[in-house]
């Protein structure tokens, strides 16, 4: 009896299997089957193969090859969407991001972030270094931009209607674009966004450089990459929506000549592959293809406009976003908590912290300073930060190689110096990532870095691609500017001492480079200084910027004491006296104010105690305007005010321009001040406006203002009267303007 009743089951469960296949079937041959394309269940499984294999079968049989031709190909096609989400799924599920346990990784899903994106973005090239464009949108105004999930990237927004076929994201180096793509790839493949993409294809610039000698086609190219698709001829078009991910177009080593280039429409014509993809992005080939395209923004006016559907930016973090990513990224609660708090009240961290890279970076430091029972000095300037970086780094070398807990470094010369070579020579060519030709054109063996990536695996990487080949990296940018920055002032202390005599058993390299770089032993650090100024000044593109502020911090001598061991001290402090002097000389003489910009940075690393005044004499020398200055050069002279060491307790506008501009771009310094001085300065019921919101804020800290001669208006005392109206506000005396009206209104 049980023995029938089980037979019963079993037959039902072959027929209901069986029926539900056959609808399956129907579906997959019905005109409209492009909507309900993804399979969630096991494609390969073998019922499903034996079930297939009956249907065509019997439509063979009843004589419809038209229709068995057509179902194959669609469950081929299941096949292989199936196959490659799997295969997607395992390589992006994981994230390397300079964990303490060297070499291992963090599931995505665990520590992944939202990133800040934004609808928008011009076309023209942004030349500015991009810690400063970092530094400029942190006080630019709210609602002036579209924010977008990174999931909804190819969705319309309200009051759009053309369809989105590309999109170009850019954003800094370390800002989160690749990783939003490793997400947005994650999601699909798990079956949680986007689920209208049949297949997603992506091919990195750094794996596609290793190609660029090569003869092939679209197709070959796509089975190369994605073995998973090599049954299939390609899928049909129009019938299934392909996505393209091209990430990392600053680091193309192509040619991506869209103005000569032959055109191709033949997706099975052998060419180039410089020819191949600017085809692809034109829309030659495959047009109904989506493609996403990620890039630092200097490199993202490559791609013709008309190439183009959408433009966003990777913002970074916001504020909530930073507190989120350090409560996730350190597991002790109460120590992230203290590092926010740290974060919160030091002005320049909070802003460099916008960044997910450097994040990472003051997380690593602040957690080991704010956890340590010794505590320690906080960084205050970037230098003290990526100097406290690298010796925690070199820490843990010695903890991992040599089982050694001591708390000073113990500094491997030769390794800094291979390093810090191969970022300097690189940086000089703007390249990111590097090759094992770059290394042996550097004169560093292969085998010497695949050391150096162990030994320094969260400064320097040695990379297996997805797919193919070794890539070398920093694992940011300003990590390769500090250590280019360190090589040139550890080889003019070398030189300079004749230390060389020394290093003997460090072989020829150190003596290959005393030979190359003899030029500097023979100068004092003031011309290396002034060169290097000269240097970034010459460099539009701000390559130097970074570079030349981590070399003049490197010349403090509390900077030489975390490094002792590694640097000679003994640096002469009358030569930081005559390199701010050289400085101030070129603020005043240079007509590029985004030039002049980072010389105050470069007076910060210095700690010149002058920097508010050079600020003020240059902006009230007569030989610029506010008109002249744009929003992002207004916002760094913000942050460099911000983050001086002066106390900004008395705000004088006439000190800087006289006019409502000055005042509107200035007002995150009049928030940070106590008295403001107001008067004679033109202002308008602009001004009032701004103040007036100053002044409402619970936080306000102003309890004096003078605001005589000026033409406020009836309107502007209105919009005043506003601001006086919270009763927490710390205002004490408002002076000069007509209180009969205040007190009428």
């Amino acid at each position: 009896m049980v023995s029938c009743m089980n037979v019963f089951v079993l037959e039902e469960k072959i027929i209901t299997f069986v029926k539900n296949e056959l609808k399956r079937f129907k579906r997959m041959l019905s005109p409209d089957y492009q909507e309900n394309f993804e399979s969630k269940e096991e494609a390969k499984s073998e019922a499903r193969e034996a079930a297939l294999k009956m249907a065509l079968h019997f439509l063979r049989n009843m004589e419809q090859q038209d229709l068995a031709d057509k179902l194959q190909e669609n469950e081929l096609e299941v096949v292989c969407q199936t196959e490659l989400k799997r295969n997607l799924k395992n390589k992006y599920q994981r994230v390397f991001e300079g964990i303490p346990k060297q070499g291992s990784s963090e599931l995505l899903e665990k520590i992944y972030t939202e990133v800040y994106i934004t609808e928008g973005g011009s076309g023209k090239v942004n030349e500015e270094h991009e810690v400063k464009q970092i530094e400029s949108r942190y006080k630019r105004p709210a609602g002036q931009e579209t924010s977008i999930r990174c999931s909804d990237i190819f969705k319309l927004l309200p009051g759009q209607d053309k369809p989105i076929r590309s999109v170009v994201t850019k954003g800094v180096a370390g800002i989160g674009k690749t990783v939003s793509v490793q997400k947005f790839i994650l999601d699909w493949a798990e079956g949680k966004e986007n689920q209208d993409i049949h297949f997603i294809f992506p091919l990195p610039f750094r794996e596609l450089n290793l190609m660029r000698e090569k003869q092939l086609s679209l197709m070959d190219l796509l089975h190369h990459f994605f073995t998973e698709i090599k049954q299939l001829t390609f899928p049909s078009q129009g019938k299934c929506k392909v996505l393209f991910i091209f990430d990392g177009l600053d680091e193309c080593r192509l040619q991506l000549d869209f103005q000569t280039n032959e055109s191709l429409t033949d997706v099975t014509k052998v060419t180039s592959l410089d020819v191949l993809l600017t085809n692809v992005i034109k829309g030659n080939l495959l047009p109904s293809a989506l493609l996403w395209i990620t890039s630092r923004p200097a490199a993202a006016n490559q791609i013709p406009p008309e190439c183009v559907d959408r433009v966003t930016e990777v913002q970074g973090f916001n504020d909530p976003q930073k507190e989120e990513y350090f409560k996730k990224r350190i597991s002790d609660q109460n120590l992230a908590s203290r590092v926010v708090s740290y974060i919160k009240i030091s002005r320049s961290l909070h802003i460099m912290c916008h960044i997910p890279v450097f994040c990472w970076i003051a997380a690593t430091v602040l957690g080991l300073i704010l956890g340590s029972s010794r505590g320690g000095q906080i960084p205050k300037t970037l230098t003290e930060m990526y100097t406290y970086f690298l010796i925690f780094q070199t820490k843990q070398r010695r903890l991992k190689f040599e089982n050694v807990h001591d708390l000073d470094p113990q500094w491997n010369q030769e390794v800094i110096l291979g390093l810090g070579k191969l970022a300097y020579e690189q940086l000089e060519k703007g390249n990111l990532i590097f090759y094992e030709e770059d290394l042996k054109e550097s004169g560093i063996d292969v085998r010497e870095a695949a050391v150096c990536s162990g030994i320094c695996s969260q400064i320097f990487r040695e990379e297996s691609g997805f797919y193919q080949g070794k890539v070398f990296c920093f694992v940011h940018l300003s990590v390769q500017e500090y250590l280019a920055a360190l090589y040139v002032f550890l080889m003019m202390a070398i030189e300079r001492k004749d230390k060389i005599s020394r290093h003997q058993t460090h072989g020829t390299f150190i003596q290959h480079w005393k030979q190359t770089w003899s030029w500097w032993s023979q100068t004092p650090m003031i011309t290396l200084h002034k060169s290097a100024v000269d240097k970034a000044l010459e460099h539009e593109d701000g390559r130097f910027d970074l570079f030349l502020r981590f070399l003049l911090g490197l010349s403090l001598e509390s900077n030489q004491t975390l490094l002792h061991g590694l640097l000679q001290r003994g640096q002469n402090e009358m030569d930081n006296e005559e390199t701010i002097s050289y400085i101030k000389e070129k603020i005043r003489d240079v007509p590029s104010s985004e030039r002049v910009i980072n010389l105050f940075h470069c007076l910060h690393e210095l700690n010149d105690h002058s920097l508010v005044e050079e600020v003020q004499h240059f902006l009230s020398a007569g030989t610029l305007s506010g008109a002249e200055l744009s929003p992002a050069q207004w916002s760094a002279l913000v942050f460099v005010l911000l983050t001086s060491e002066q106390k900004l307790d008395v705000f004088d506008l006439k000190k800087y321009i006289r006019s409502d501009e000055a005042f509107l771009r200035l007002q995150p310094v009049v928030e940070e001040s106590h008295e403001a001085q107001l008067n004679s300065c033109g202002l308008t019921e602009r001004s009032c406006t701004a103040l007036a919101c100053i002044l409402s804020k619970p936080s306000s800290k102003l309890k004096n203002v003078d605001l005589s001669d000026n033409s406020l208006g009836d309107i502007g005392v209105h919009k005043l009267c506003s601001g006086l109206e919270n009763p927490n506000n710390a205002l004490e005396t408002l002076s000069h303007v007509l209180l009969d009206e205040l007190y009428s209104l």
